[in-house]
Parts: structure tokens; C-alpha cells; sequence
């Protein structure tokens, strides 16, 4: 009887410590570093089970063994459900770390930077071309529409919500700015604002002259001058659909286009652009300025004036600018000095 009792011990102790090797090998196979070589983004398909993922980890070589994953996930004491979609795995991630990086759900974030000024019609060739986004672009949006803007977004994320998205940021922007708007400006509505931010956005690239654009076209349109644009002229002229890299004519000037602003008394009939954040605030905050008119400094910015002859002078400068710019690019002809 006591042998009995002997052999049973022996088995239980055997059965312990190989139970305990096998506990002891499995922690070390899921904390020992993994066989990718270098990060690597990978792709969890949609409605994947863990024989799916399994299989997509080790093609990718991820994993040197697709059971163990299986097994992590299944001994895991506080399971999650891992979200479909891209990530990025560093290089030689254990399994271990592999099902706590994917149960996180940190997925990829890419990111697609809309500039300033963009017609629609530009930023709907960005959508279209932009990586990992998919579907075919139904949404409709009109000039002005989006917010310039950097928006972050995972694979597979459609092109419609995107689009959507910088609906709704513009929607957003414009409604607080035109809250919080200076008092007396010869706006009607928001629109309108939105209006004059896309000419402020097109007529300057310096952020500190932004305010006092905007101060000299309200201060036109109070007096009910022309707003004399350029760049609503060439909206006119291109429908924001095509570049125009000409010096715009006598003819073009004296176009009957409702955006030739040169013709038609105040605001154009819709906005030219995609106005930025800032150029949305210049317009409802603008400069204390009493300028009516503005004209290239020839160093990227402009200088202002309040009169007709401060104005001209100052015309004048810019054509002087103009025509020692084109003598300096003009090469010698042959035989003179």
C-alpha cells in the first residue's frame, strides 16, 4: 500500500513539473522576440476570426508560429476584441506584446494636409488620390464648403466621410466666428463672410496683412465702392477648375462675369476658394484700418493707402519694380555689350 502511495506522489510530481516546464517554455515563446526584421504595417481584414489573423500575421512574418497566437489569445485573462484595420508593428515585437498592441486598437493614423486657398475642385483631386481611402466620392460640395485643414484618418476610411468631415469643421468654424464677430460690419449673414474670407485668402500669403485686407474690402463696401479683385476676376475666367498664369487683360477686366468685381458693385456671388481658419477671423475681426486701397510691395506683401494719390504713387512704385524685374531677366541681344 505505502508503494502505491509512492507511485502516485511520483506522478503528481511528475505531472507537475511537466506542466510547469510547459508553463515556464510558453511564457518564454510569448515574451522571446518575434522574427520581423524591421516595423512593418499590416492589415487586419474585416470580420477576421483568430485563425484569420493568425494566418495574415505569418504570411506577413509577424509570427513564426500562427497556433501560439491562437493560444495567447485564448489564455488571455482579460480577452478584448481586436478592431479590424492597419497597424504598425515595430520590429522583433514578442507575441505577447503583439496581442496587447493589436487588443489596444491603435490603428494607423495617415494624414492629409489641405492648404489654404484650394478650390473645391483641387481638394476633391487631393480626396481622390489620397492613400488608403476608399469609395467613389458622392458627397456634394460646393465652393467654400471645406475647411483647409489637416485631417487624420485610418485605412479604408471613405472618401465621402472625409469629405464630410471638412463639411462639418467649416460649419463649425464659420458659425463661431460669425457669433463672435465685431459689431457693425456691412455683412449680412455668415455667407457672406465666408464670401470675403475666400478674396482675403487669394489676394495675400502674408498672415499679418490678413486683417487689413479684410478691413480695406469692408471699408470699400461700406462706402459702396468695387471691390476691384483680381482674383475674383479670374475666378470668373476659370471656374476654379483650371490655373491661369497670365497677367490679366484690358478684356478681362471689362468681362460681364458676375465675379469680375471690377464691373459689379459689391460681393461676388459665391465664395473663390476654401478660406482658412485665419482668414475667416480676419474678415470678422478685422483691422482698425480706414485704407481703401492696396497694391503689391514687390517683397510678397503689399502697402496700403487711403487716397486715390497716396494710391497711384504707390502704383507706380510697383510697375518701376515690374519693369527693372523684366530688364534684369531679359538676356543681352547678341553684339551689344
Amino acid at each position: 500500500m505505502l508503494s502505491f502511495f509512492r507511485w502516485v506522489l511520483f506522478f503528481i510530481a511528475l505531472f507537475l513539473t511537466v506542466i510547469g516546464g510547459a508553463l515556464f517554455f510558453g511564457h518564454e515563446m510569448l515574451v522571446a522576440q518575434g522574427p520581423l526584421e524591421t516595423t512593418k504595417r499590416i492589415v487586419i481584414p474585416r470580420g477576421a476570426g483568430p485563425a484569420t489573423m493568425a494566418r495574415v500575421l505569418h504570411q506577413e512574418g509577424v509570427i513564426a508560429h500562427p497556433l501560439l497566437f491562437r493560444v495567447a489569445l485564448m489564455i488571455d485573462s482579460e480577452p478584448k476584441p481586436i478592431k479590424a484595420g492597419e497597424y504598425e508593428v515595430p520590429a522583433h515585437t514578442s507575441m505577447q506584446g503583439l496581442v496587447e498592441l493589436l487588443q489596444a486598437g491603435k490603428l494607423v493614423q495617415r494624414r492629409l494636409t489641405v492648404p489654404e486657398g484650394m478650390t473645391t475642385a483641387e481638394i476633391l483631386d487631393l480626396v481622390r488620390k489620397a492613400e488608403a481611402l476608399t469609395g467613389e466620392i458622392t458627397v456634394d460640395v460646393k465652393e467654400g464648403d471645406l475647411l483647409p485643414e489637416t485631417y487624420f484618418y485610418s485605412r479604408d476610411d471613405t472618401r465621402d466621410g472625409l469629405l464630410l468631415r471638412m463639411k462639418e469643421a467649416m460649419e463649425k468654424t464659420l458659425d463661431e466666428a460669425w457669433r463672435k464677430r465685431t459689431p457693425g460690419l456691412p455683412l449680412a449673414n455668415r455667407r457672406q463672410a465666408l464670401i470675403l474670407a475666400s478674396m482675403v485668402e487669394k489676394e495675400t500669403a502674408v498672415p499679418a496683412e490678413r486683417s487689413r485686407i479684410a478691413a480695406v474690402f469692408l471699408n470699400r463696401l461700406r462706402l459702396k465702392m468695387k471691390l476691384e479683385s483680381d482674383p475674383t476676376t479670374i475666378y470668373g475666367l476659370t471656374d476654379g477648375k483650371k490655373s491661369f498664369d497670365r497677367e490679366l487683360t484690358k478684356a478681362d477686366l471689362q468681362s460681364q462675369s458676375p465675379y469680375n468685381t471690377y464691373v459689379v458693385t459689391g460681393l461676388p456671388p459665391g465664395p473663390i476658394c476654401n478660406p482658412g481658419r485665419a482668414s475667416i477671423l480676419a474678415v470678422t475681426h478685422p483691422a482698425h484700418d480706414r485704407s481703401l486701397y492696396f497694391v503689391a510691395d514687390g517683397q510678397g506683401g503689399h502697402v496700403f493707402a487711403r487716397t486715390v494719390a497716396e494710391h497711384n504713387r504707390n502704383v507706380e512704385r510697383w510697375k518701376a519694380i515690374q519693369r527693372e524685374r523684366q530688364e534684369q531677366a531679359t538676356p543681352p541681344t547678341a553684339g551689344k555689350p
